[in-house]
């Protein structure tokens, strides 16, 4: 078959097993659709590979001879997952294929503006976590702060000191393995997308240091022609002024909304109900536009309980109501997220299982 169908039909038959589990071949090629004779190309491949591995029988559920399951050698691969978006630290994690966590590790956190430190920083987790790992290492999947191209490369992250850094040829090279990098928030999407319950449409915003934000659309993140897709923390909002922003302007998203613009104005003695309410209204302001115009009803919300609280989560969904067409805002969902701390560290896993299985 020519090579862009195969290496399709492969994806296919990963992501299959990858969602449903232990298959038998005949089962494989119904959910598929693909033929019989396929599927035994592909699986043959997969098991000389080392990436797929039989089972055994099936029960038998009639007569004949009960068909061999096979499934993707889950406990016989791990994956390495590093989130560089922390203030403090840089932490990462290992993860088998049925996202169990085998190790964690953290390094301190270089200075801003200590690029070549904060380099050497992420090659020395990297090499840790790889070294932790108890099997054959799938990949390393790094999430990062910042505008990333498809090759890896961090175009700009300001706070880490990186112009033009091949973040991704320069882990690879230190440690051997295959690496993938992206955008954090890209990242967390897809965490939600391939380790949890998300849609293949849906958009993800995260709060932490700074605020960014991701589309996935059919499973696969929105890129945008200069890669800066979701980079809407800068975006001033409304024409009322507004705190203080890092980048000089008043009233951008991310002076509103960001966990420590919400922490700092709290701790510098003002409500802390009038500040969550004012930057949960201020990000429903800024997603109503892009929801109304690309159709999208999933949202989740990476955004630590404390400060935000329930009530965030409640006031963003009103004020999104409230500014777009009903009936059409009727199935909006905004939602927590359910990986915690850990969203960019399991994202960047979800990267290399996506990137080297072909699941989305």
């Amino acid at each position: 078959m020519p090579a862009h169908a195969r290496l399709h039909n492969r994806a296919l038959v990963l992501r299959t097993l990858f969602r449903d589990g232990a298959l038998s071949r005949a089962d494989l090629a119904r959910r598929t659709e693909l033929t019989r004779v396929t599927i035994s190309d592909l699986i043959g491949e997969l098991i000389d590979r080392g990436i797929v591995v039989e089972h055994g029988a099936q029960r038998a559920a009639g007569p004949g001879k009960p068909g061999i399951l096979v499934d993707i050698d889950r406990p016989g691969h791990q994956v390495v997952g590093l989130d560089l978006s922390g203030a403090d630290r840089f932490v990462g994690i290992v993860l088998n294929l049925d996202g169990d966590e085998v190790a964690r590790d953290s390094v301190p956190r270089p200075a801003d503006g200590e690029g070549e430190a904060a380099v050497e920083a992420t090659i020395e987790l990297a090499r840790r976590l790889t070294q932790a790992a108890t099997t054959t290492v799938l990949g390393i999947g790094i999430g990062a702060p910042g505008v990333i191209d498809d090759d890896g490369r961090v175009l700009t992250s300001p706070n880490l000191g990186w112009t033009g850094v091949d973040l991704q040829h320069r882990v690879h090279e230190a440690t051997g393995q295959a690496t993938l990098v992206a955008n954090d928030a890209n990242a967390a999407a897809l965490a939600e997308r391939v380790l949890g319950d998300g849609g293949p449409d849906l958009l993800l915003v995260r709060t932490g240091r700074g605020f960014g934000a991701a589309l996935l659309s059919d499973g696969e993140p929105v890129a945008g022609s200069r890669f800066a897709a979701g980079e809407i923390g800068h975006v001033t909002v409304g024409t009322d002024g507004g705190p203080a922003c890092a980048c000089g302007k008043d009233g951008c998203l991310e002076a509103w909304v960001s966990t420590q613009a919400v922490t700092d104005r709290i701790a510098a003695g003002e409500d802390r109900g009038v500040v969550v309410r004012e930057a949960a209204e201020r990000l429903g302001i800024a997603l109503a536009p892009v929801i109304g115009m690309l159709d999208i009803t999933e949202i989740v919300v990476a955004a630590p309980r404390d400060p935000f609280g329930d009530d965030f989560l409640t006031r963003t969904f009103e004020t999104i109501r409230d500014r777009t067409l009903w009936p059409f805002s009727d199935g909006i969902r905004v939602v927590r997220s359910s990986h915690g701390d850990d969203i960019v560290a399991h994202g960047a896993v979800a990267m290399v299982i996506s990137g080297r299985l072909g699941v989305s």
